[in-house]
Order: structure tokens, then C-alpha cells, then sequence
């Protein structure tokens, strides 16, 4: 068997779980090709390797005039690959997946498994476009992964034949980080409670809900210092939002050590308008902090009710109000310490998702070959 992965621009979780179903396929001796955009390839290092190789096919993450070449590329590339299997990420990339596809002449049928990583924009010409590639996908895919439920459902709406969960499990064992590192980030901190947040700075993550919050809770002694790392398009707006706060709100940048970040926080936030099942609060989770997030997407799919604190997002005084608790209740921060490693135990390995996804392939490959040729369309 071999797989084709495609996959469009990316910078983050995504590319990191395509990584993963890459490499563990490949060392379990299934070859893949990888095809996408160069800056992709650029990002995650696809490709070099005799069990895996990598193709570019450039198309953005929006529609344009070159998407019909970008299908006839896909297309080429997807009849030299030997692929048995297509594997799409994201619902763009399965569209373009789709049509390509279609364009194949008759023969052995080339299943299409399509993995639909995130939610859909708000109202407006870009929702209208998304629920055109949901549709397209819907009815083109043989198997739909989704990482969250309400993403599944709204995949059956929109007619898929068959919809299962993705696992996205964080990456590699959890780093042992010592309590020397926690407390020389504490001292950079200025010794005081530590709230930490983590992502892309962009709308999808809350970033301004939480900074509001933090405006909220400057009457606690001593006064909190809220730490986000990462990097964005909306750094100078939040940090415009953040100056009257002075040094209780620091934006750190891009960090390479968030999981010692993580050891020394006093409670971890994600106070995301949508996400899936996001890696850093696996991180958070199998680090032990007490967390505070909003209910959304396939956020309490992996806290449960015990594993945080849940609240509505864009909802900057529930938001302040679950912080302050934990904060000032060492019991409930213990509570939620504990739950969330237990919820830590049963997060799926990269061996759990590399199996799954090979027993959707091996499903799919047997069923295509006693299917027979397939009439072109």
C-alpha cells in the first residue's frame, strides 16, 4: 500500500499531525508522497527520504483563478504517485482533492479519506465559500475524520456517507522540565501568580477577551501577571489593548520552551472562540495545571467537566471570574491539577492515531480492489 497526503498551507497543528501520520506510517513500512504548497514542505521538512517524498502543488488558502491549474497538478501528480489511498487535510485542500479526482479516467477506484480540521468562518462571502467545500467534500469523500463533534455534524448535514473522530494526539512524550526552570521563570516574572496563554495570535484564539479579563482582576494582591506566547497578525492590536495594564500583561513572542512555561504557570488559559482538539491544551493537561477554558469546539471533549473550568467565549467577566477562582481557591486548583493528569492518561499516543488512520487506509484499499473499475465520470 502506499498513501498520497495532501495537504495547503500551514503553519501549525495540522502540518504537525500530517507529520505524525507521515513518519508512522513510514516506519511501519507504508510509503508516502506529500503533496502541497513549497512553504509547507519548507515548514514541516516533507519529503528526502526513499519512503517518503514530496510534490509540490501550490494553491493559497483562499480561491483564486489558478485553482483549476492547481486541480490539473493534482491531478498529474496524484496519476504518477502509485497512491492507493488520498489522504486530504483541511477542507480546501480536500475540494481541490475531489475535483482532481474526478478528472481521473476510468479504473481501480482511489479512495479519498478527508481529515476537517477546523471550524467555519463567521457569517459572510468566505462562510458562503466554506459551505460550498463542505459540500463538495460531503459528497466526493469516502471517509470523513473530524477532530471535534460538531464538526461531524456538520458533516452528516451536509450528506457525508461516513464521518469518524480524528485523533490528534499531542507530539511525543511529555518534556521533563525541573523545578529550577520553573522558578527562573517565576523570578523573570517578577515572583508574582503566573497565568499563562499560548497560540497563534490571531481572532480564532481570544486573545483580546482574555486581556480584557486580566483589566478585571487587578484588585487581587499580589496582582497577577498574565504571560501570552506566541506570534501573529494581532500583536500590535493586543499589545495596544494590553498598555494600560503595563507589566501585569506580557506578550513573550514566540517561544520555544512553552512546556516549561507550562511547569511554572499557576493556571493555564485557552480562551479560544473555536478550536479542535488543540495541542497545547494536551500539553496543559499532561503538565498538570489547573485550567480555565472556553466551552467550544472539541475543548470539552478532552477536559470533561472535571479537567477545567469551562466558560462561555467572548466572555470576558466569566472569563475573569473562573481565573480569580482558581487563583484564590489552592483546593480547587489542586482539584483541577489532578483531574486534568487523569485526563492526561487517556489522551491518544502517536501510535494510537498512526494505527487508526492505517485501519481507515486498509479498509478503504480492500474495499477499492474488490470494487473493480470504475466508470469515469
Amino acid at each position: 500500500m502506499k498513501l498520497a497526503f495532501v495537504l495547503g498551507t500551514t503553519s501549525g497543528g495540522t502540518g504537525r499531525h500530517v507529520q505524525t501520520l507521515v513518519a508512522g506510517c513510514a516506519v511501519r513500512g507504508v510509503p508516502g508522497v506529500v503533496l502541497g504548497p513549497r512553504e509547507t514542505q519548507r515548514a514541516f521538512g516533507f519529503g528526502g527520504t526513499a519512503a517518503v517524498t514530496f510534490e509540490a502543488v501550490d494553491f493559497g488558502d483562499r480561491p483564486n483563478v489558478r485553482d483549476a491549474l492547481a486541480v490539473l497538478r493534482l491531478r498529474q501528480a496524484l496519476g504518477r504517485s502509485g497512491a492507493d489511498v488520498v489522504h486530504a487535510h483541511g477542507l480546501r485542500a480536500a475540494a481541490l482533492t475531489a475535483l482532481a479526482l474526478a478528472l481521473r479516467p476510468a479504473g481501480r477506484p482511489l479512495p479519498l479519506v478527508v481529515t476537517v480540521h477546523n471550524a467555519p468562518p463567521a457569517p459572510g462571502v468566505t462562510a458562503a465559500i466554506y459551505q460550498a467545500l463542505e459540500l463538495i467534500v460531503a459528497r466526493s469523500a469516502d471517509t470523513i475524520l473530524c477532530v471535534s463533534a460538531d464538526l461531524a455534524e456538520r458533516m452528516r448535514r451536509a450528506g457525508a456517507r461516513e464521518v469518524g473522530r480524528a485523533l490528534v494526539p499531542p507530539p511525543g512524550p511529555a518534556p521533563a522540565w525541573g523545578p529550577q526552570t520553573g522558578e527562573a521563570i517565576r523570578r523573570d516574572l517578577g515572583g508574582r501568580p503566573f497565568v499563562l496563554a499560548a497560540g497563534r495570535l490571531a481572532p480564532q484564539k481570544g486573545f483580546a477577551t482574555l486581556i480584557e479579563a486580566a483589566r478585571r482582576w487587578q484588585d487581587l494582591s499580589p496582582v497577577p501577571v498574565l504571560a501570552i506566547a506566541g506570534a501573529g497578525p494581532l500583536r500590535a492590536e493586543l499589545a495596544t489593548a494590553a498598555a494600560p495594564l503595563g507589566a501585569a500583561v506580557r506578550l513573550l513572542g514566540h517561544r520555544d520552551d512553552v512546556p516549561a512555561l507550562l511547569a511554572a504557570a499557576d493556571v493555564f488559559v485557552l480562551p479560544s472562540v473555536w478550536e479542535g482538539q488543540p495541542l497545547i491544551l494536551q500539553e496543559a493537561l499532561r503538565a498538570g495545571r489547573p485550567i480555565v477554558a472556553s466551552r467550544a469546539g472539541g475543548i470539552p471533549d478532552l477536559t470533561g467537566e472535571d479537567g477545567a473550568v469551562l466558560v462561555p467565549p467572548r466572555d470576558p467577566g466569566a472569563l475573569a471570574a473562573a481565573i480569580r477562582r482558581v487563583l484564590t481557591s489552592t483546593s480547587l486548583a489542586r482539584r483541577l491539577s489532578d483531574a486534568a493528569l487523569a485526563r492526561a492518561r487517556s489522551l491518544p499516543s502517536e501510535n494510537d492515531a498512526v494505527e487508526a488512520a492505517l485501519a481507515v487506509y486498509r479498509r478503504l484499499t480492500t474495499t477499492a480492489l474488490t470494487a473493480g473499475p470504475a466508470t469515469a465520470p
